[in-house]
């Protein structure tokens, strides 16, 4: 007697999954905007100058790996650098949002206290990639940053991260430039 609205019950998801399998939108597939994430993959030679008002600027050199995962839907990225003799690894994944029609992602790397989120829009005529990034610093403050990167050609690419000033107005804090590697 117990057996039966187990069996009832079992028979019940059975039709559940089978009728929902049949209404299930179809997968996504990459498009037009995944070209972006596309064109970014691959290893880049990458030469960072950092700058803080009043201290003198430092420069270094780095690799980023780039990699498409997910079927093409996404960029997973691997970056390693000495920052001024102290080595920096970051990993971040983008991909683009249909929904917002924006790129979203996430970033965290050896000198953050936790991760950052990313929202993007790129404009074509540009060649720009304007991102907004927003996480906790290490004293657990959230903070909102700028970065924007230009791709002038499929081998180059400049990325320059802005920070808030303590009046408010955004300075360039770190610019990257970025070679393809061939």
């Amino acid at each position: 007697m117990r057996c039966v609205p187990a069996l009832l019950s079992s028979l019940a998801c059975s039709l559940l999954l089978t009728s929902g399998a049949a209404a299930q939108p179809p997968m996504p597939q990459p498009g037009p905007a995944h070209e972006l994430l596309k064109m970014a993959a691959g290893t880049w030679d990458a030469v960072i100058e950092m700058s803080a008002p009043g201290a003198p600027a430092m420069t270094s050199k780095g690799t980023e790996v780039a990699t498409l995962g997910c079927g093409g839907l996404c960029l997973v990225t691997k970056f390693d650098s000495d920052m001024g003799g102290m080595p920096f690894q970051g990993n971040g994944l983008t991909t683009y949002d249909p929904g917002k029609k924006k790129y979203v992602g996430s970033w965290t790397d050896s000198m953050s206290a936790g991760i950052l989120t990313t929202e993007a829009s790129y404009d074509p005529a540009t060649k720009t990639m304007t991102t907004t990034l927003q996480g906790a610093d290490q004293t657990g403050t959230v903070q909102t940053m700028k970065s924007t990167s230009s791709y002038p050609d499929a081998d180059h690419r400049t990325m320059t991260m802005f920070m808030k000033a303590p009046d408010g107005t955004e300075v360039p804090a770190m610019k990257i430039t970025y070679t393809r590697r061939k």
